[in-house]
């Protein structure tokens, strides 16, 4: 439960009043603390139950797999408590109490329970964990034991647990990825050091405990093991009755991808360090980073407790997965959450969530888009694999760039089908260059294009040069055999999508090679050597360009997903489920997708978006009132996108509706699979519908920035920060009024009219000024 009126009062919490073993997995998605560097999945130490799940970014590893994977790394948190040889177990014992919550301000996870044991000892445990974000290395955990009405001897056993492996609830694709190399005794605290089994990478845990009384040490008798691939230590605690015992777990994490010459004595040095230092010291610098953050990304939604809770979840969890300082990561589909999707990095990321840090924290988004540049080589290899000139990017990507899309899955009914979307879904190789071309409208940052966004888009126009095919017959340029955003039509012939977006890529190629030419001659000399490219090939890309076909219905503005799409048999949708998600239309062959105009997710209404200022709004109803009666959102991705689009056309209804989708998506499971990770390219949607669509803000052809806001009747105020060339923006709006207070002067547009705003001065636009 999350939002029942009386949890919704706090609205910087996530709460789990109840506890049942069957939803842990989804909790434990809800409930992960990362720090960009790593996640930790929101194990319940008191559970038998679960999924563990310790991932750190950037590491990867085949081995028996089918592809990379991201690996499910050793679990450092177990630890286990037994009273007179009774472990405590939320599975065995009667709960009295229980509450679990996240609390979003501060980044910690907290976990309140009582539990009667069968011989009639009453325990209660309160639990305070949390991963840093001052120290990314750290993380650690607080025990507060409190006997109600006994005395006597409590064993805690700390452990590090070796034998984790990928895909455990699935006994054909489950795989451990990593040796374990030595597993010692710290003395006190337990070491294990694991080692990836492709590429060898080192990951140390180091953790240990500590509990004193007036600077007395109340540890006893401690017991060191190795049990097969787990390392442990033992502890017994006399416990008085009533009497309140704090034990602190620390814990550190390592690896070679860190630079260190020596990652065990780093780790060992550090864990000492950190046990010196205490919990408290760490704690309090950990909080006041995350509060330096949330004076960037926090949106306020006053008239609405649901909305306000969820969005903040969404962009809580969306920045917990960013590094800024390392360049050689990006966001997967599930974040630092779980395994589906096998931690891979999609077009997720460049489309739904960097323009979130593009205008909150410019500094990240600048670090995910360089992971692109980083891997560019990569993309290199899979253009030529394919016959095809320049980068083309994968659909599926590791540490590497090389496509890792697996071969086969399965399909609605479980039958196994082939997965064709890492050999035809390649508008992800345009999909990056937008991202980059999105960081530079809003920055200005004339440095970072030219030094690796001009490489992006050349390298990228010469790949669609290649990939593109010319009909002499119709004097036009075509892409044949692709799949759009829409997955249940593989094999098609010019996507609207592709080829709109190939086309934006050639021009924009185009663009950037004057651009460059003009600002930094001895750059764009050294790039056109480097890339074997000319003015010639600069001004064919333009003329392509300009013959690539786009499908259209007759000689109207309604476009056609792909060619032949309105020749499908057609379903309008008219039923929904309890999440107010589509149903199937009656008659549907769930096999038969493809033979239907039925569309999985935003498509048509995603070209509309992204390139906006090309489309009148006339062309953006046409397609809005269409393409929403025939698309089922089977994927995360989805609803957020028809949030924006029915807020420029005027359907206000849907628009929230598809909102709240949006940032329930996990927090109601309303897709059915939280479980396996984070939906993170739906928390970068939340903040795109907030900002992009009740916000109203948008960059017109001449790249002022413009606010058109609307807002629903109950909301009785929306605000939100934005940077812009520089400035930070908080925008403010209410139902009679827009707020601006900008740190810059700048020039925008509120409503279609100019607006001065000068610096660190309130600007006030009352909305009766709407001419």
């Amino acid at each position: 439960m999350f939002y029942g009126r009386e949890q919704i009062l706090n609205l910087w919490e996530i709460v789990q009043d109840e506890y049942n073993p069957e939803e842990n997995k989804k909790y434990e998605t809800i409930f992960t603390l990362a720090n960009g560097y790593r996640g930790l999945r929101g194990f319940n130490e008191f559970s038998s139950y679960g999924w563990k799940g310790n991932f750190i970014a950037g590491i990867y590893d085949k081995s028996e797999a089918e592809v990379q994977e991201i690996v499910n790394n050793p679990d450092p948190l177990t630890i286990k408590f037994y009273i007179d040889g009774k472990r405590i177990n939320l599975d065995n014992h009667k709960i009295r109490n229980f509450k679990r919550f996240l609390d979003m301000r501060k980044a910690i996870l907290k976990t309140n329970l009582e539990v009667e044991l069968t011989s009639g000892e009453i325990l209660t445990i309160n639990v305070e964990r949390f991963v840093s974000k001052n120290d990314v290395h750290r993380w650690a955990t607080k025990y507060e034991i409190v006997p109600k009405n006994f005395s006597g001897k409590l064993i805690i056993e700390n452990t590090i647990d070796g034998s984790i492996t990928n895909s455990v609830h699935d006994p054909y694709k489950e795989v451990k990825h990593y040796n374990v190399l030595k597993m010692k005794d710290l003395e006190p605290g337990i070491f294990l050091k694991s080692s990836t089994k492709e590429k060898a990478i080192d990951v140390v845990e180091a953790t240990t405990l500590r509990c004193y009384r007036n600077n007395n040490n109340l540890l006893r008798n401690r017991s060191f093991k190795i049990l097969g691939d787990k390392v442990k230590e033992l502890y017994e605690i006399f416990l008085e009755k009533d009497e309140v015992y704090t034990i602190y777990k620390y814990g550190v994490t390592y690896t070679t991808r860190d630079n260190i010459s020596d990652v065990e004595k780093v780790s060992e040095e550090a864990l000492v360090e950190f046990a010196f230092e205490g919990y408290e010291k760490e704690l309090k610098k950990h909080c006041e980073e995350w509060e330096k953050i949330w004076d960037d990304i926090d949106i306020e939604i006053k008239g609405d407790e649901k909305a306000q809770l969820g969005i903040r979840f969404n962009v809580f969890q969306l920045t917990s997965c960013a590094n800024k300082n390392d360049t050689s990561v990006s966001i997967a589909a599930k974040g630092l959450h779980g395994e589906g999707y096998k931690g891979h990095i999609f077009w997720d990321t460049e489309i739904f969530m960097v323009p979130f840090f593009i205008y909150s924290q410019p500094e990240t988004a600048k670090s995910l888009l360089l992971y692109r540049y980083n891997t560019l080589n990569g993309a290199r290899e899979n253009a030529i694999l394919n016959g095809y000139k320049g980068a083309q990017f994968p659909w599926e990507s590791t540490d590497n760039g090389l496509e890792t899309t697996p071969k086969w899955g399965k399909d609605y009914l479980g039958n196994p089908v082939r997965i064709w979307t890492g050999d035809e879904e390649i508008h992800i190789t345009a999909d990056i260059p937008f991202a980059y071309w999105e960081y530079f409208r809003a920055t200005n940052d004339e440095n970072f294009m030219f030094d690796y966004g001009a490489e992006i888009f050349f390298e990228t126009a010469k790949f669609w040069e290649s990939r593109l095919e010319y009909n002499e017959q119709k004097d036009r340029y075509e892409i044949n055999n692709v799949i759009g955003p829409d997955e249940f039509h593989e094999h098609v012939n010019n996507n609207a999508y592709t080829n709109y977006l190939a086309r934006w890529n050639l021009k924009k190629a185009y663009e950037i090679s004057n651009l460059l030419k003009q600002k930094d001659f001895i750059k764009y000399d050294r790039l056109c050597n480097n890339l074997g490219l000319s003015e010639k090939d600069f001004k064919n890309w333009k003329e392509i360009s300009e013959k690539i076909f786009i499908p259209k219905f007759d000689d109207t503005e309604l476009i056609e997903q792909f060619e032949g799409y309105f020749k499908l048999k057609d379903y309008i949708i008219n039923e929904w489920d309890k999440n107010k998600m589509p149903l199937w239309p009656k008659g549907v062959e769930i096999n038969k997708l493809d033979k239907t105009q039925l569309v999985k997710q935003a498509d048509v209404i995603m070209l509309l978006l992204l390139l906006e200022d090309e489309f009148d709004s006339s062309t953006k109803k046409l397609n809005y009132d269409y393409y929403e009666k025939r698309t089922m959102h089977k994927s995360s991705l989805s609803p957020s996108m028809y949030s924006i689009m029915g807020l420029k056309v005027g359907d206000h209804h849907n628009a929230y509706e598809y909102f709240m989708k949006t940032v329930m998506t996990d927090l109601e499971d309303n897709q059915g699979n939280t479980e396996f990770g984070l939906h993170a390219a739906s928390t970068g949607g939340s903040w795109q519908s907030i900002v992009y669509g009740f916000g109203g803000l948008s960059v017109d052809e001449s790249g002022v920035l413009n606010l058109n806001p609307w807002i629903p009747e109950k909301w009785e105020k929306l605000s939100f920060k934005i940077y812009w060339k520089g400035a930070k923006i908080t925008i403010s709006i209410f139902q009679d009024k827009v707020i601006l207070e900008s740190t810059h002067d700048l020039m925008v547009k509120v409503f279609s009219q100019d607006c001065e705003l000068t610096s660190y001065k309130l600007f006030v636009f009352n909305t009766s000024n709407i001419i």
